[in-house]
């Protein structure tokens, strides 16, 4: 799978069913590893929680990769 590929789908977080936002880039580690997926924050996201429109998604909190959507597991 293509960064591209994963761009095109919508982040949800399964906590609250309400969409996080896009996916705009990756953190790689010191490894050369994916560490993290940067998320553009919805509307919803960057006026409820920070100003700061960006959210980095751990590997350990993506649940599911579909074909449409990336569901995560973010506790706020």
């Amino acid at each position: 799978m293509r960064l591209s590929d994963l761009q095109n789908k919508d982040v949800i977080n399964l906590v609250d069913g309400k969409k996080v936002g896009n996916i705009i880039d990756v953190s790689i580690d010191s490894e050369g590893k994916m560490a993290e997926l940067i998320v553009e924050k919805s509307k919803f996201f960057v006026s409820m929680f920070s100003n700061n429109g960006e959210i980095g998604i751990k590997w350990s909190q993506i649940e599911k990769i579909g074909e449409d959507v990336i569901l995560v597991k973010i506790v706020l």
